[in-house]
């Protein structure tokens, strides 16, 4: 079968651009309305999509004076979602950092069994140190902790839903058996940071466990990629940068005794799209033009780790600023290399960085014809720059509408993306393998 591309809708409440709540084609007053997200499920879906993906962090970390915030837990939203379609791909992302694993473990189990096997996990260990109070602990846990605890915590978690054998449920009515218990397994699991007993509480999901998705660009998130990562996020400028990434990722999957075909490089893509390359960078500037530059200086500080404030808007970013990137030992530093290098390439003044910011986060905006948007996409593809993409619009609903009415048909003819679901499970959508359970018996070689 011919390589086919993976296609997200990332949805974020009003749109992927900062100042998408103020533009006349967006909804930022139906953000805590689930038939919202539904419409939005239905499109994704009418267009054949893998997945729909939501972010998530447990604190307020948008700046609500000048950005319209959702605070909706995605799990909850995609049962909801669940429920108005068939096929469509259900990802949320959640912390290792601030839930237990027993907890989130039924949490997305039960998403796959609800939707027929359409779940999928997108671990992060949380980067702001905003959470911690709210669950009570006195500071944030430094970024090796917390990569030392989801390492044990997805284990657990996996073991949790491998502790039943496919066939444990033996439902018979007749005798009196539902399952058998010798096909039921506690786990044991004891690490330093967790323990966990089990058994779970659930059979397996129709999908085998739900999918693990990852979008840790550091050096730890790369490492926890190649070891555990079925699909991964990320964010690239340039395509040789990408390129880079998906061979490195690959290569840590291959040294991991993994199929590296097995995982699925996801980038970023934020489209401004318009009938001339014309129109869509002048949709571009209209959305750049109604952001507020505080909020795009406290972001922008979060990434500097030090304050702008002195700093004139109209004049050029200086070099020094972001000159000690360095190597990647973290998230929040992989993002402070994507500002860096644009800061070197670019040249751009303070407001310039800001607007080229504000489209995605740090994530490519690219601006112009649907041919473009395609042609764009293709060449990542075919230059082992991306399995497929998350695409980011810059406004709901009407920039994933356009998306999905003139972008995808392009990509179906060209014979890039399908025009009909194969299967019924985001691992189906995703060409991805059924995980066997740890406790499958293998007959005997014979002798």
């Amino acid at each position: 079968m011919t390589r086919q591309l993976s296609l997200n809708a990332f949805i974020y409440p009003s749109g992927h651009h900062e100042a998408a709540w103020r533009h006349p084609q967006s909804r930022p007053d139906r953000i805590y309305d689930v038939a919202y997200y539904q419409e939005i499920g239905r499109t994704a879906e009418a267009a054949k999509l893998d997945a729909v993906f939501f972010a998530d962090g447990p604190a307020l970390r948008t700046n609500v004076e000048h950005n319209a915030a959702s605070g909706l837990e995605p799990i909850t939203l995609l049962t909801a979602i669940a429920t108005a379609t068939t096929h469509l791909g259900l990802i949320a992302t959640a912390s290792t950092t601030y839930y237990e694993p027993y907890n989130l473990a039924r949490l997305f189990s039960t998403l796959d069994h609800i939707s027929g096997g359409r779940a999928g996990w997108n671990i992060v260990t949380t980067g702001t140190d905003l959470a911690a109070a709210n669950f009570g602990l006195d500071k944030h846990p430094d970024h090796a902790t917390r990569y030392a605890r989801a390492r044990e915590f997805v284990d657990a978690v996996v073991a949790l839903w491998d502790s039943w054998e496919d066939d444990a449920i033996l439902l018979d009515q007749q005798a009196g058996i539902y399952a058998d218990p010798d096909k039921i397994h506690p786990i044991d699991f004891v690490g330093e940071y967790l323990s966990v007993r089990g058994p779970f509480n659930a059979p397996r999901t129709p999908q085998g466990h739900p999918v693990l998705v990852q979008a840790g660009a550091s050096n730890d998130g790369r490492a926890f990629a190649g070891k555990y990562a079925e699909a991964i996020f990320t964010a690239h400028q340039r395509l040789e940068d990408a390129q880079a990434f998906y061979a490195d990722i690959k290569a840590k999957a291959a040294e991991f005794g993994r199929d590296a075909e097995q995982i699925k490089i996801l980038p970023g893509i934020s489209p401004f799209i318009g009938d001339t390359e014309a129109a869509a960078k002048q949709l571009e500037r209209e959305f750049n033009e109604l952001t507020v530059p505080e909020y795009g200086l406290k972001q922008l500080e979060g990434i500097a780790g030090e304050s702008l404030r002195n700093l004139p808007l109209d004049e050029p970013v200086p070099l020094e600023l972001f000159s000690d990137a360095g190597d990647v030992t973290d998230n929040e530093r992989s993002r402070r290399q994507v500002v860096a290098g644009i800061v070197q390439r670019e040249r751009p003044t303070v407001r310039g960085l800001l607007h080229r910011l504000a489209g995605a986060r740090g994530h490519r905006v690219f601006a112009g014809t649907p041919e473009q948007v395609a042609d764009t996409i293709e060449e990542w593809f075919r230059n082992g720059a991306a399995d497929g993409f998350n695409v980011m619009p810059p406004y709901y609903p009407g920039g994933l509408e356009v998306f999905a009415e003139q972008v995808v048909p392009i990509l179906q003819q060209r014979g890039l993306f399908r025009t009909e679901y194969t299967g019924t499970t985001l691992r189906d959508h995703f060409g991805l393998l059924r995980p066997e359970s740890r406790h499958t018996r293998r007959p005997a070689l014979a002798q």
